[in-house]
């Protein structure tokens, strides 16, 4: 059976790069340093194997100096399969380990573990790594990450004994209770004969000697503290912030890497917390930066949280045709489901009072109408990460939103593969694919736009701040409109967003901000804002027609990272995604509906336009209000039963999942860029978009 090899894209950055000064390129040199450091922590919070893997890739590069037709030339390898293991490589290196970043799931080599074993005879170091990987690199089950079962691993919880979901929920309170955030750790089960003790590992330079221990009593054992996690990583990101700091155009600049080292060093996350307060204030950079323990998508609970390293370069003219959104940005709040009346300025008590405009940095790309392309002027010039999202909003604490505000990041050079990608459409009527295709990306540009800056930027979490100390009237508490009684739940002092709704928050609020974007998106105010009107080469009803179609194409698509073993999701997004189309489905009176043809095999996704403003956005505003209440008000009971059995795959979905998989394109592999010193200057090294060009950029980066 042919394997199809990965669509490889290459996120070009030399225009942006080049109008750069030489301070700035410094710093962002340095910068991208650390980033790229970060690789080796990503890759042992993906998997046991993962970094073993690695050097097994890079050292079997060094072994035929980068001439990999030397493997075949000496009888190691034949050519086709020298092929699908530099697909795989490329892959890997591309997804920072051997599962999926979109997906979770775990993917192995296209040839035989006897052919891996006898290119490790290339050398002893070679084969020390296979024997290292040699049972895990090609063994399925696992299918994906999760809760550790025989199903499902996950690095969160390294251990040679199962540890329970109970254990690790109880753990994860107990560290709550004590202020002790989890983002930056992972816990170990270590088990004597009968006897069990948790240790929590803190990610930082520093190592304890000795570690804390605290008392659990509901687990009949002890819990021990202990920092030095991914230390020699840290230490080397630390080294290049430093760097980066003799470079830094501002002092607040200079304060947040400061923050950043601190933390990194420590593994404090209170100082951590500093940094990101510090970071929203340095408005508008030329050179824009990410780094720290900062999604928490992969943790099965639901709270730890995956490092990242992104630095981008911002289009300075292009950031400039945002600023109208931004200036506008509450009126179209008080256009949402849980706005009205008098209170808030028409906002509603569910929204904060004062929306702050973010700093919309505007990394990203601007659709040219006239050309049908995205451009690239503004990109990533490091982004260290198992997957490459087009849009970031950040910090993911949500009391530093509400007190300082939050930034925006669209990822330009991102936005631009996805562009130029000439992927087919398989949900898609042939007689509609190429008015689809026409208004795909730029429905898709602004539906991300919505996404992060309405999406992840709107709502009020309801707190008890301190004991008797609430952030509302408790004596005339606000009226839920889902109940319309007052409100009866809320978060008490030092409960978290993430920590309520563990499992369910990443996803919900990925889903809740989707809605935001796709319930404007047929706003004529709003899209006269963006150049569309009934007027304009695409218009404003197929801005809004093709953003229905994505909903269901995205639905269908998200099936695919459904695990029907274990009935689990393996992504935020796509659990999302599916909970939308099945809202649509059932709830938008035919708005959106899906064409199954089980004879031929095919799916596909019909949007009847007349019913978009009657049916389907008040379908996806209803399901909007809920969630929004839901997550506003701590009311994670009624949320799980809402959003799990939205969300839950049966019957002929089931069938569809299976068409989906069928028609399943290979997942994305991205080549970036590296930057070099050469005596004061700095060199910007670029790739060919190939398996080859990946794997070299990865030796080059020399991590």
């Amino acid at each position: 059976m042919a394997v199809t090899p990965p669509p490889i894209h290459n996120l070009g950055i030399s225009k942006a790069f080049n109008s750069l000064s030489l301070r700035e390129k410094h710093y962002a040199h340095h910068l991208a340093r650390a980033a790229w450091h970060g690789a080796r922590v990503i890759l042992r919070q993906v998997s046991p194997e993962s970094i073993g893997i690695f050097d097994f890739i890079l050292e079997l590069h060094s072994s035929c100096s980068g001439d990999w037709d030397k493997l075949v030339n000496e009888g190691f390898i034949e050519q086709e399969d020298c092929k699908h293991f530099l697909d795989y490589a490329a892959t890997f290196l591309s997804n920072l380990g051997n599962y999926y970043g979109s997906g979770d799931q775990k993917f192995v080599p296209s040839v035989s573990s006897t052919l891996l074993e006898k290119l490790s005879k290339k050398s002893p170091k070679l084969m020390a790594l296979y024997e290292s990987i040699s049972d895990s690199i090609a063994t399925v089950p696992p299918y994906g990450l999760g809760f550790p079962s025989d199903t499902a691993q996950s690095a969160y919880y390294p251990t040679d004994s199962t540890i329970t979901q109970n254990e690790i929920a109880t753990i994860s309170r107990l560290l709550e209770d004590r202020s002790i955030f989890p983002e930056n750790t992972r816990i170990r089960k270590v088990s004597n004969a009968d006897v069990h003790v948790f240790e929590v590992l803190i990610a930082s330079v520093q190592q304890d000697t000795e570690p804390t221990v605290l008392e659990a009593p509901t687990l009949g054992t002890t819990i021990k503290l202990r920092r030095g996690d991914h230390s020699q990583e840290l230490a080397r990101i630390c080294a290049c912030l430093t760097e980066a700091k003799e470079y830094a155009a501002n002092n607040k600049q200079v304060l947040f890497l400061t923050e950043y080292i601190e933390s990194f060093e420590t593994g404090n996350l209170d100082v951590y917390r500093k940094s990101q307060r510090t970071w929203i204030t340095d408005k508008s950079p030329r050179v824009e930066n990410i780094f720290g323990f900062v999604e928490p998508y992969r943790d099965p609970y639901g709270i730890r949280a995956e490092f990242e390293g992104l630095v981008a370069i911002m289009d300075i003219e292009e950031t400039k045709t945002l600023t109208k959104l931004v200036e506008n940005s509450s009126k179209f709040i008080k256009r949402l489901p849980w706005a009205g009346g008098h209170e808030n300025d028409g906002k509603g008590l569910f929204e904060k009072a004062l929306f702050e405009p973010p700093d919309f940095t505007s990394i990203h790309c601007k659709w040219d109408n006239s050309v049908s392309r995205l451009s690239d002027e503004g990109a990533a010039l490091a982004y260290c990460s198992s997957i490459i999202f087009p849009g970031i909003n950040l910090p993911n604490y949500n009391d530093i939103r509400d007190e300082c505000g939050f930034k925006n990041v669209i990822i330009a050079n991102r936005m631009s593969a996805e562009s130029n990608n000439a992927h087919r459409s398989p949900f898609v009527d042939a007689a509609e694919l190429e008015e689809f295709q026409k208004a795909k990306y730029p429905a898709y540009y602004w539906w991300v736009v919505l996404h992060e800056l309405l999406g992840h930027g709107t709502g009020r979490m309801l707190v008890e701040e301190s004991e008797g100390q609430f952030n509302f009237d408790i004596n005339n508490p606000p009226i839920s409109p889902l109940s319309e009684k007052p409100i009866t739940t809320w978060y008490k002092p030092g409960q978290t967003w993430t920590g309520q709704f563990g499992d369910l928050a990443t996803t919900v609020d990925e889903c809740r901000a989707e809605l935001v974007g796709a319930y404007l998106m047929d706003d004529v105010e709003l899209l006269k804002l963006f150049g569309y009107d009934q007027s304009s080469n695409i218009t404003a009803s197929d801005m809004t027609y093709n953003t229905y179609m994505q909903l269901g194409i995205d639905g269908l698509r998200g099936l695919a990272n459904f695990n029907a073993e274990n009935g689990t999701w393996g992504q935020a997004h796509s659990r999302a995604h599916f909970a939308i189309l099945k809202c649509l489905l059932t709830d938008s009176n035919g708005c959106v509906t899906v064409d199954c043809d089980l004879h031929s095999e095919n799916l596909t996704v019909r949007v009847d336009r007349s019913k978009i403003v009657s049916s389907g956005k008040p379908a996806l505003g209803r399901m909007l209000l809920r969630l929004h209440i839901y997550r506003c008000t701590a009311d994670v009971q009624s949320c799980r039963e809402y959003y799990e059995e939205l969300s839950q795959v049966h019957g002929e979905c089931l069938v569809w999942r299976k068409i989906v998989l069928a028609k399943r394109e290979p997942k994305w592999v991205f080549v970036q860029a590296n930057t070099f010193l050469r005596d004061n200057e700095v060199v910007l090294k670029e790739y060919e978009p190939t398996a080859k060009g990946v794997i070299q950029s990865w030796v080059e980066r020399q991590v």
